[in-house]
């Protein structure tokens, strides 16, 4: 009887299961690398395109908070001058003419509304995250966070103009008041010419009354206001806006 000798499969060394292992493990590892570095590639890409469109959304809000600013800066100031004057001065002693143009800043009114579109955007798709710079995410932040408080504050004014609107109706005389808006406009916001204001102020045109408590009931909404802090406001959504158009630039080597 024939004996058959048994074959035996010659058993790995330990060496080569290690050679396996890693294979696998380096094979997994730069698949997850590579993976992320598709990620982030593309990440990248969607900031350049959402930093471009926030870039010139803000412009627009910089051409208009410039504006805002400089009419801003007159409205507060010669409203502040009418008040001075009502307080110092019986209302019957002061010329007409500085009533009327200093007066007619109570009226004054230049809302402002954020182009905050790609923000919104990115704020509700969570894209947000792809703006990695810390100092850039919080000046993004401040910045929308004053454009809420801005728009409160607009919220809030806009009942009180209406009431001086109508109050003013019934101290200033609608034609002169026209032609002191007129002045303005040529004069303090196209091109500032101060003769211009000088030779409105000195045609001191009647008033329809000077009836005390309707002139002071007028200096109170006028006080109310708050150009001097809509001015404020304004001034830094204008440094904010630049500061962030500035870091969008540098960061995404944008034109």
């Amino acid at each position: 009887m024939e004996v058959h000798a048994h074959s035996h499969t010659p058993r790995k060394k330990w060496t080569h299961y290690f050679w396996e292992f890693l294979m696998l493990f380096l094979a997994v590892t730069l698949g997850f690398f590579v993976e992320n570095q598709r990620e982030h590639y593309i990440e990248h890409q969607r900031a350049e395109i959402y930093a471009a469109s926030m870039k010139a959304n803000l412009q627009v809000d910089t051409a208009e908070l410039i504006q805002i600013v400089h009419r801003g800066t007159y409205a507060s100031n010669y409203l502040d001058t009418f008040l001075l004057l009502l307080s110092a001065n019986d209302v019957t002693k002061i010329p007409t003419g500085k009533l009327y143009w200093y007066g007619l800043f109570g009226g004054y009114l230049r809302g402002f509304q954020s182009n905050d579109a790609t923000f919104q955007q990115m704020k509700s798709s969570g894209s947000l995250r792809y703006f990695s710079n810390s100092a850039l995410e919080q000046n993004i932040s401040n910045y929308d966070q004053l454009m809420r408080s801005m728009q409160v504050l607009t919220g809030i004014d806009q009942e009180v103009h209406l009431e001086v609107r109508k109050l003013r109706g019934r101290i200033f005389d609608f034609k002169y008041n026209n032609a002191a808006n007129l002045t303005v406009r040529r004069a303090v916001y196209e091109n500032f010419n101060q003769p211009a204001i000088d030779s409105f102020i000195s045609t001191n045109p009647p008033l329809l009354t000077f009836d005390k408590t309707i002139i002071n009931e007028y200096a109170e909404l006028c006080r109310s206001r708050n150009l001097r802090q809509q001015l404020i406001n304004a001034k830094q959504a204008l440094e904010l806006a630049t500061e962030i158009i500035a870091q969008l630039t540098k960061q995404y080597h944008l034109k």
